[in-house]
C-alpha cells in the first residue's frame, strides 16, 4: 500500500513550494488534507503526480502546482466566504475551508454533489456546503461571496457570477486560449471586474463557461 503521506510531503516539496508558493496556510492545507480520498478510486494512485487528475466527463483535479499558486494568489482570509466552483469529490473545498470562513461548492451532477459531501464529512469539514446547480449559474441564494474559484478553465465569465462576488472581492479563473491557458485574478470594484495575470497553467474549458460561436450561414 502507498505510504500517502511521505507522497503528499515529497508534493508539496518538489511541486508547490518551488512554484514560489510561500503562503504558510496554503502550505499547511496542502499537507493536511489527503488527497488521495478525493480522486475515484482507480486513480488514488495517481493522486500525487504533477498532472491533472481525470474526473470523467471532460473534468479534472487541478495539478497540485496549479492549485497551489492559485490559493497563494488568491489570499483568502479566514473571516471570507467562498464560492467552489466545479469541486470534484471535494478536493478543492477542503482546502479552502482551511483557509476561510466557509465554503459553498457547486456541481452538477446529483452523484457527484452527494460524494463530495460524503467525503468532506468523512473528514470532519464543517464548515463548507455542496449544492447542486450550474457551474455557470453559482449559488446566488448563498451570496455574495468574498471570493469565487473555477475548478476548471473557462473561455469567457457568465455575468451572474460576478453579480455573486461582493464588490471589493475577487475570482480566480483559467482563461483558456487553446492548450494553453492564464490564470488570472479578477478583482471587482464599482461593479465592475480588473483583471491581473497570475500565471500559466491547462486544464478543460467546464461545462457553461465555453464561448459562444456565432451562427453563420
Amino acid at each position: 500500500m502507498a505510504d500517502y503521506e511521505t507522497l503528499r510531503t515529497m508534493m508539496v516539496d518538489t511541486q508547490v513550494r518551488p512554484a514560489d508558493v510561500t503562503k504558510f496556510p496554503v502550505i499547511d492545507a496542502m499537507l493536511s488534507v489527503p488527497r488521495e480520498d478525493y480522486v475515484p478510486e482507480d486513480k488514488r494512485d495517481a493522486a500525487y503526480v504533477d498532472d491533472n487528475v481525470d474526473l470523467g466527463d471532460g473534468r479534472v483535479m487541478l495539478e497540485p502546482r496549479t492549485m497551489g499558486k492559485l490559493l497563494d494568489a488568491l489570499d483568502i482570509q479566514p473571516n471570507e466566504v467562498v464560492l467552489d466552483l466545479g469541486c470534484g469529490l471535494g478536493y478543492s473545498t477542503a482546502l479552502l475551508s482551511r483557509l476561510a470562513e466557509f465554503v459553498v461548492a457547486v456541481e452538477e451532477d446529483e452523484g457527484r454533489v452527494a460524494e463530495a459531501q460524503a467525503n468532506l464529512s468523512a473528514h470532519d469539514v464543517d464548515n463548507a456546503a455542496v449544492v447542486q446547480g450550474t457551474l455557470a449559474g453559482g449559488a446566488a441564494k448563498q451570496g455574495p461571496y468574498d471570493v469565487i474559484v473555477l475548478q476548471g478553465a473557462a473561455e469567457h465569465v457568465p455575468q451572474a457570477l460576478i453579480d455573486q462576488i461582493k464588490d471589493g472581492g475577487r475570482m480566480a479563473v483559467l482563461f483558456s486560449d487553446g492548450a494553453l491557458g492564464t490564470m488570472r485574478i479578477g478583482y471587482k470594484l464599482d461593479g465592475g471586474m480588473t483583471w491581473r495575470m497570475a500565471f500559466n497553467a491547462g486544464a478543460p474549458v467546464m461545462s457553461g463557461f465555453e464561448r459562444h460561436q456565432a451562427f453563420t450561414l
